[in-house]
């Protein structure tokens, strides 16, 4: 969720679907991260006293870590190389809170906030499994780092849910968390619309790295290059103006009905 003033340090990471390499001169090299910039991270725990807390600290032990790692993450996700224009981001203040909901990222660089809700760890904790709790934990993080690092639409207002603006900002952060490996494709169903924001949207900006391994990257700096922008001008910016953005989402829904029809679970 984005919200304007609107485990451990030793991780055995799953595999990414980030790319690692980018042509320039005819030539593939590697993208240069040494120079990416990580935040400074406070994390406050709200919520001591509460199961939820002592779960999340048995199994994140050094949450300022944990968060620096997924922010380097998601920038891969989102950009090239650390080179690339990007939201500067130096600290993070993350809190763990005894509230309802899910978790929200509020302000803008240089400093963000996110908190995360141990309700929502305790309510995650199916069955005592901490796999599921660290698989939504992480998920949840890709999903509101991306509401820092990710560029926005310009020329179109702001963040009013229902608007490209709102469906471009929701849409990308649940493509990210999804394209790190942090959604189970069973969420992925036929139907909706490309504007109905978070996983309809999410799955559906991930489903196009098919077309182009960088699109997620491309549609991110589309912001930058569209004035004023929109869902249609980046999908003809990135893959020609035949392929609107209405075409490829009803290539998009056919493919999903195939797959539900076979039963697969295939990009």
């Amino acid at each position: 969720m984005f919200r304007k003033t609107v485990v451990f340090v030793i991780l055995i990471l799953f595999p990414f679907s980030v790319s690692v390499a980018q042509k320039k001169n005819g030539s593939w090299i590697a993208p240069d991260w040494k120079n990416f910039v990580y935040p400074q991270v406070k994390f406050t725990n709200k919520a001591k006293g509460t199961q939820g807390a002592a779960i999340y600290n048995r199994l994140i032990p050094n949450p300022e870590a944990f968060i620096r790692q997924h922010a380097l993450l998601v920038a891969q996700t989102l950009y090239w190389t650390a080179c690339d224009s990007m939201p500067g981001i130096k600290r993070i203040h993350y809190s763990l809170e005894d509230i309802d909901g899910i978790s929200a990222k509020d302000g803008a660089p240089p400093a963000i906030d996110i908190f995360y809700s141990s309700r929502w760890v305790e309510k995650s904790n199916i069955g005592n499994n901490d796999a599921k709790v660290l698989y939504e934990t992480r998920g949840v993080l890709f999903h509101e780092l991306t509401h820092g690092y990710q560029l926005e639409p310009q020329g179109i207002g702001g963040y009013v849910q229902g608007t490209e603006f709102w469906a471009y900002i929701e849409g990308m952060a649940d493509a990210v968390r999804y394209q790190n490996g942090f959604f189970p494709v069973s969420n992925r169903k036929a139907g909706g619309h490309w504007m109905d924001g978070y996983q309809t949207t999410g799955f559906f900006l991930q489903w196009l790295t098919c077309k182009d391994p960088d699109f997620l990257r491309k549609f991110n700096r589309s912001t930058c290059e569209i004035i004023p922008w929109s869902f249609d001008k980046a999908m003809k910016h990135i893959f020609g103006e035949s392929q609107g953005v209405e075409a490829l989402w009803n290539e998009y829904q056919d493919f999903l009905e195939r797959n539900q029809q076979s039963g697969s679970s295939k990009n």
